[in-house]
């Protein structure tokens, strides 16, 4: 009698165990076990976040810039697919790569046991319950046209909303008062012109570096204020229609090995050298990683930084 006693309470004991398991919420017991959280509103929803999270993935070159721009070190970080992790940001070789943008590492990123995951809706939607199955996960709308919110998000997630709004108003700062300095030449038309493995695009300035462009105050060739257009961000011109990307100053660059070869093959053609801006010397090579990728803070300010170089009287 006793043994079946002791079998049917051990029966009745794993089902409640089972039942219990089949019913918990495994954000709940994170959070329960990680100890202060906050809660932070995103474009999934609401996550509770560690207080002061110190094992940050990042999914996205924005929140690479961001991280870094505020102190934060990421344990790991998505890279693009033509290229590597940024190299204007320094030295990051202590930083794991995770798999790509579109094709985070799943498991590369569990093995790093993150407390905090940073990436967008955009471009990592589909694993959204796997990456906050792992950890508390944060996602942001999408990348560039909001990227000054998404940098006081993504900072106010890792504890830092305070350092990131102090930074932002300091940029914002800095490129007024260059606009400012700049008198007539505020008029100049800055034309972008990026190089892909399979076309060339313009930007609008809806796009990052348009947005830069935009809070110093300087102009834009007609065709790259898209007035009218859905999407202000860029547009796709053919090898054969380069020069329509003239203005009175051209600032260029490429996206992986494949689209520099063509963009320096195309610099060399005669199509290219009629264009006025070319003719005049005003044509400019630029860093993709911090025109294009950088997406944040600190890019923007080096984007600053070669508009004094070339712009300033």
């Amino acid at each position: 009698m006793r043994r079946t006693l002791l079998a049917a309470g051990l029966a009745s004991a794993c089902a409640l165990a089972l039942s219990a398991c089949g019913t918990s919420d495994p954000a709940a017991e994170r959070n329960e076990a990680e100890g202060e959280t906050r809660s932070i509103e995103h474009a999934m929803g609401t996550t509770e976040v560690p207080v002061a999270p110190e094992r940050v993935v990042v999914l996205d070159t924005d929140k690479i810039d961001t991280a870094l721009s505020l102190g934060v070190t990421p344990i790991g970080a998505a890279q693009t697919d033509e290229t590597t992790l940024p190299t204007y940001l320094g030295d990051l070789s202590d930083v794991t790569v995770v798999g790509t943008l579109t094709s985070p590492d799943l498991e590369a990123i569990e093995g790093l046991n993150p407390d905090l995951i940073l990436g967008s809706k955009f471009r990592q939607e589909e694993f959204y319950d796997e990456l906050d199955a792992i950890a508390p996960t944060v996602f942001t709308e999408n990348v560039g046209i909001s990227w000054k919110e998404n940098f006081l998000l993504d900072g106010e997630a890792m504890g830092k909303g305070e350092e990131a709004q102090e930074l932002l108003d300091a940029y914002e700062t800095r490129a007024a008062e260059f606009g400012a300095s700049l008198g007539d030449l505020s008029a100049t038309e800055v034309s972008i012109v990026r190089f892909m493995p399979d076309m060339v695009r313009y930007y609008g300035p809806d796009s990052f570096s348009g947005i830069v462009l935009g809070d110093t105050g300087l102009g834009r060739p007609e065709l790259q204020v898209m007035e009218g257009a859905e999407d202000r961000r860029f547009g796709e011109l053919s090898l054969e229609e380069i020069d329509s990307a003239d203005g009175d100053v051209l600032f260029y660059c490429a996206y992986g090995d494949d689209a520099a070869a063509q963009m320096e093959e195309t610099a060399s053609g005669a199509l290219w050298e009629s264009m006025s801006v070319v003719e005049a010397g005003k044509a400019h090579p630029v860093d993709d990683e911090v025109w294009m990728t950088g997406i944040g803070v600190t890019a923007a300010g080096m984007i600053l930084d070669d508009l004094e170089q070339y712009l300033a009287a």
